[in-house]
């Protein structure tokens, strides 16, 4: 019931502020809002609305036009409302954010973090748009299109990490990343992933403070993980080198169904039926599915 009630809240909040067309200027509040509504954060830096922030967005008529700028039109807040949470962050909580990532995200990464663009960010507050290339307008519409997403397939992983951050809510949050990329457009797929990779290195961080039984094991479930990607980055034949690098005998016995899953994919890929013969027989039912998925992704 009170889980039930502070959604109400905040479902209401979110309609009386969209209405009103006002930007948000809690990123907690924001990031809160985004995870009942299952959508994805929009934010910029309190400077960048200082000035005049040219857009470009198509109006009613299929026309692209311009709009000199995007925190005083009150006809593109709306579209954004619709799609995003959007939140002006305060120069003075920049100090703090920037800890979070010092030493742990690349440069690129942390060049889009400075910047006065506008930045894409999951409810944990990770960048997904860190790839995007310099427009001289910022297209609105092109924007929303790819990434305006639904994060409902994400959302008990999102409420795991940010209640408790440990080893296995960020393996857990990279791994449901990387199923989610296999449901999005192919234009943004490598971004997600690179997000899924953020995660899953905060989750081999976590490894080795955490006291875990069993680390060469979960260890090892990192690595194919990570091997995993390749699969959906359609390159079947890095998937059977990495694999090929482990000694199978090493393997531990908790982790063979995940390598029998990325052995029978990839062979299922380059279509080599002897060893799609010596691999299927050790694939789960469940992990047969997953592997059609990403066999079909790859056709």
């Amino acid at each position: 019931m009170k889980n039930l009630l502070i959604k109400l809240v905040f479902v209401l909040f979110a309609v009386n502020l969209s209405f009103s067309q006002a930007w948000m200027t809690n990123l907690d509040i924001a990031q809160k809002l985004a995870s009942v509504q299952n959508k994805m954060v929009l934010m910029v830096w309190e400077e960048t609305t200082k000035y005049q922030y040219p857009v470009l967005v198509k109006d009613d008529k299929g026309r692209t036009i311009l709009i000199d700028n995007l925190f005083e039109d009150e006809t593109v807040s709306p579209l954004i409302w619709e799609h995003f949470i959007p939140v002006i962050v305060k120069e003075n909580q920049y100090a703090d954010l920037y800890l979070e990532i010092k030493g742990k995200r690349s440069q690129s990464y942390i060049d889009k973090f400075n910047d006065d663009s506008i930045k894409i960010m999951d409810v944990a507050g990770n960048i997904l748009n860190v790839s995007g290339y310099f427009e001289e307008f910022p297209n609105i519409t092109k924007l929303i299109k790819k990434y305006a997403l639904n994060t409902e397939f994400l959302e008990l992983e999102l409420a795991g990490y940010k209640k408790d951050k440990n080893f296995y809510s960020a393996y857990y949050l990279a791994s449901k990343y990387l199923d989610f990329s296999l449901y999005t457009n192919e234009k943004i797929r490598s971004e997600i992933i690179n997000l899924s990779n953020i995660y899953l290195n905060e989750a081999l961080a976590f490894l080795e403070s955490e006291n875990l039984s069993d680390k060469l094991m979960l260890k090892q479930r990192c690595e194919l993980l990570k091997i995993q990607e390749y699969l959906i980055l359609k390159r079947p034949k890095k998937v059977l080198r990495q694999l090929k690098k482990m000694d199978a005998e090493l393997v531990e016995n908790n982790n063979k169904g995940f390598v029998a899953l990325l052995y029978y994919t990839a062979y299922a890929i380059l279509e080599d039926e002897k060893n799609i013969e010596v691999w299927k027989p050790k694939v789960s039912l469940v992990n047969l599915k997953k592997a059609d998925m990403l066999i079909n992704l790859n056709s």
